[in-house]
């Protein structure tokens, strides 16, 4: 029996788990312990963030060469399985088997 049911005689309404009135769950060890946890490794997250890898100066683009090697290397793709050219000759090549009409 739940403690506001004793004391107020009234329950939770609807489903004791969901809802806006609903049962407070118990505090448990593995609870406290995974939130230490996680508050220690935000902590850590926070530390490493908060101390920069490179000086501004060298964070000025230390990519751009990365980034147009890796843009070359996509337009070289595409273009490798392009058809070749053709050439209206090629296509109207058989028309020119007897030229009769040019005597």
């Amino acid at each position: 029996m739940f403690l506001t049911l004793m004391r107020l005689g009234k329950g939770i309404p609807g489903k004791q788990w969901i809802g806006k009135h609903r049962r407070p769950r118990a505090v448990t060890w593995q609870m406290k312990r995974n939130m230490l946890r996680r508050l220690e490794r935000e902590a850590e997250n926070e530390y490493w963030l908060s101390r920069s890898y490179m000086t501004p100066e060298q964070e000025q683009g230390h990519s751009a060469e990365r980034r147009l090697n890796r843009y070359l290397d996509m337009k070289a793709a595409r273009t490798s399985n392009f058809p070749e050219h053709r050439y209206i000759a090629d296509h109207l090549g058989h028309l020119k088997i007897t030229k009769n009409w040019c005597n």
